[in-house]
């Protein structure tokens, strides 16, 4: 019998719960996991509980294998401070910087709670960060789960391996044969954590067959992956994906053999990288070699800027296991959306998934890509005027093309496999942003979603805000409890239709002029959904 269940049948024994026991001792802040025994930190009407290893670290032989279950420990672990984020060189300006340490030793997550015990066990939301899979981490001040406790959700955040650490194949790897699954190290992570929820998060007063997984960006890739995955089978029960694609999430990169589109296997971008450190051959000396490696080497500087023009990087592959094709493929061939999904874009996109070979140079050269006999219909949908700049022209279709447009297809393959389907665009921008603004950003809405402005605006969030944040965040505290984001006091958010394009616009002027509307980009995603 695991020592903490030990802990636990002692306790029963004495009459006492182990919620009633931690409240006589220590303010009702101890819980018992698989492993040992936790206690957090109780502010007002949330207790919290951070750093909490969900497995062993990922070091030494433990670099690229699998994820390991955790260590148990004896005495009470003292949850109080969030782990280290997981090694990556961070660059500037990014909206979601941790003030945190950073190791390679670092997969742990975090639980909030309401302070006070329920007869029933409560919804869960899981949040799982974005950053390109090479940047981010659980501790960023606008992911704290306190607002969502406050609602009577017990919420989630965890760390993942990101870049070289989290993604990387090698022949070497591949000859070793360590693991049945390899290459996809981060999102194994992934699923090791929704794993131990779905075994401790009952003793944290959470019900662990109401799961909601929420992501953005990466994040929001990474639901896809899970969706799709035969490894991440009855783990979570609905989704929110906030800017998480939908089409063709990744590199293209095979594990160990060439695509069929010609893209490179990803084993030849782990032998560049090793070659950069004069690491030859297949064996177990070079396996050796690279586990050997310092972690700032395995970084060597990759980050969301330069990630794409480096070869030595592949990024999330298909492994033919836990990734066996592109999210798009198995959506439109199969039955992998069988949950409710909320689901996303904002209205200035970050631009990836080009669909132009050279950046165009004309009007004309950007409208082209849509042919010729589209063309005129593209300058009607895209509103071309003879002022309008081709950057932003250009930019636009790479948005939809990237991100707005496979929102849509996530909805229409939702709305074929019977799932209720909700809906979205998020134009608000905070108003000391407007004046210098053409759209919301890319991941600005996950401050709103959170309900932390606070510490995206500080003293610069206005009442205007401050209201579209408390409507974004009920919305999404609704969906985590009854997959329905509808409740009282909020315009009302219908299922998405195919036949009728509705979506919930969250418009720039406020929450009074936002509501639910046929999407007012139809016609230009019908003309990016004709190229993708």
């Amino acid at each position: 019998m695991k020592k903490n269940h030990i802990y636990a049948l002692a306790l029963a024994v004495l009459g006492i719960s182990c919620n009633a026991y931690s409240g006589m001792r220590t303010g009702n802040t101890i819980v018992a996991t698989d492993h040992g025994l936790v206690q957090g930190v109780q502010n007002g009407e949330v207790t919290s509980y951070k750093g909490i290893p969900y497995a062993q670290p990922p070091v030494g032989e433990l670099r690229w294998r699998a994820p390991q279950p955790a260590n148990p420990w004896d005495s009470v672990l003292q949850a109080k401070e969030y782990g280290n984020d997981c090694l990556q060189a961070p660059f500037p300006g990014d909206s979601s910087q941790m003030d945190n340490g950073m190791s390679e030793d670092c997969l742990f997550l975090n639980v909030w709670k309401p302070a006070h015990p329920s007869r029933a066990l409560r919804p869960v939301m899981v949040w799982i960060h974005g950053g390109g899979f090479v940047n981010g981490g659980s501790s960023a001040p606008t992911y704290d789960g306190t607002s969502f406790a406050e609602k009577g959700v017990v919420m989630v955040s965890f760390n993942y391996r990101l870049g070289r650490f989290g993604f990387f194949a090698h022949p070497a790897l591949t000859a070793a044969q360590e693991e049945p699954v390899l290459g996809n190290y981060g999102f194994m992570d992934q699923i090791a954590a929704l794993k131990w929820i779905k075994e401790n998060i009952a003793q944290f007063g959470g019900d662990p067959n109401q799961v909601t997984v929420v992501g953005e960006s990466a994040g929001g890739m990474s639901i896809h992956a899970l969706l799709t995955s035969p490894l991440a089978k009855n783990l979570f029960d609905r989704a929110i994906i906030q800017s998480g694609s939908g089409r063709l999430n990744f590199s293209g990169r095979y594990l160990d053999k060439e695509s069929p589109s010609g893209e490179a296997p990803a084993e030849v971008a782990g032998t560049l990288f090793a070659e950069k450190f004069n690491i030859n051959g297949e064996g177990s000396d070079a396996l050796d070699a690279l586990r050997a490696l310092p972690a700032e080497d395995i970084v060597s500087g990759l980050n969301m800027m330069n990630m794409g023009g480096d070869p030595t990087y592949s990024g999330p592959m298909i492994d033919g296991k836990l990734v066996t094709a592109h999210p798009q493929d198995i959506y439109s061939s199969g039955p992998a959306l069988s949950i409710p999904v909320l689901v996303g874009a904002t209205t200035a996109e970050i631009p990836v998934m080009s669909p132009f070979s050279s950046f165009p140079e004309t009007v004309d050269e950007a409208l082209a890509i849509f042919g010729p006999f589209r063309s005129e219909i593209a300058r009607y949908a895209y509103g071309v005027e003879e002022t309008t700049p081709v950057m932003g022209l250009g930019l636009n279709i790479i948005r939809d093309t990237g991100m707005v447009e496979p929102a849509r297809f996530v909805m229409k393959e939702a709305e074929k496999q019977g799932q209720p389907v909700y809906g979205y665009r998020f134009g608000y921008v905070a108003d000391s942003l407007k004046p210098t603004s053409d759209g919301a950003a890319h991941a600005s809405d996950i401050a709103y979603a959170f309900n932390t402005l606070q510490a995206q605006y500080h003293s610069d969030v206005t009442e205007s805000d401050q209201a579209m944040a408390d409507m974004v965040h009920q919305y999404w505290v609704n969906f985590v409890r009854y997959g329905n984001p509808n409740g009282s006091n909020l315009p009302y958010w219908s299922q998405y239709r195919s036949w009728n394009e509705n979506l919930m616009m969250f418009s720039n002027n406020g929450v009074n002029d936002s509501g639910t509307v046929r999407d007012p980009w139809e016609l230009r995603l019908d003309l990016v959904e004709s190229i993708q």
